[in-house]
């Protein structure tokens, strides 16, 4: 079916970019790893690592946003909400999705390419450190996560809406489970032998 598709293709690229800057939390690791041991070891801390995990950070942050959307791993209050039937689920995330989601992300995403463009145009520097280092480049992120968002968003508007036609969800992309779910599906072979 074409919209399985289009879901599938859209989810396959945010779980793609989502996996792609999780390397960001190797550097940030490395980083504070590496100034933690200059600082109080050898008593010569960095100029430039505090911008460095300010940035690793916030493009981790961002670009994760459409990844958990996709993996449905967004904090959702749903005391009331999984108690109800599929379809009226899909309803009600449809109607979220045009009313608040869309609009914010819209916002984020003119906003954000208007601080990107800005930056860029004056070439704008850090001001926590005597580095300087140049912020433009992790601005220029802010508007690509709100591109991918919005694509997600799409991809999320036509699950719900099979989902009140057919009343089932579409599965999901298999990736990173939790490890209390992965306990809860496949749980330990001696997980009924009592202990004394």
């Amino acid at each position: 079916m074409k919209s399985s598709k289009f879901v599938y293709a859209i989810e396959s690229l945010s779980v793609w970019v989502g996996r792609a800057f999780g390397w960001c939390i190797l550097v940030l690791t490395l980083s504070v790893s590496y100034e933690v041991f200059v600082r109080y070891v050898l008593n010569e801390p960095t100029v430039w690592a505090f911008d460095t995990m300010v940035q690793m950070y916030g493009a981790l942050f961002m670009m994760a946003g459409a990844y958990a959307l996709a993996q449905d791993s967004h904090v959702r209050g749903d005391v009331l909400y999984r108690l109800f039937p599929v379809r009226m689920q899909a309803s009600i995330d449809f109607i979220l999705y045009l009313i608040f989601f869309f609009p914010g992300m819209l916002a984020l995403f003119w906003f954000g390419w208007e601080i990107a463009s800005d930056s860029w145009r004056y070439k704008e520097v850090s001001w926590n450190s005597p580095a300087r280092i140049q912020v433009y480049f992790f601005k220029t992120i802010i508007p690509f996560a709100a591109a991918l968002l919005l694509l997600q968003g799409l991809s999320e508007l036509v699950r719900c809406w099979r989902a009140i036609r057919t009343g089932v969800w579409m599965e999901r992309l298999d990736d990173v489970r939790e490890t209390e779910d992965a306990l809860i599906d496949n749980p330990p072979i001696n997980a009924d032998i009592k202990q004394p």
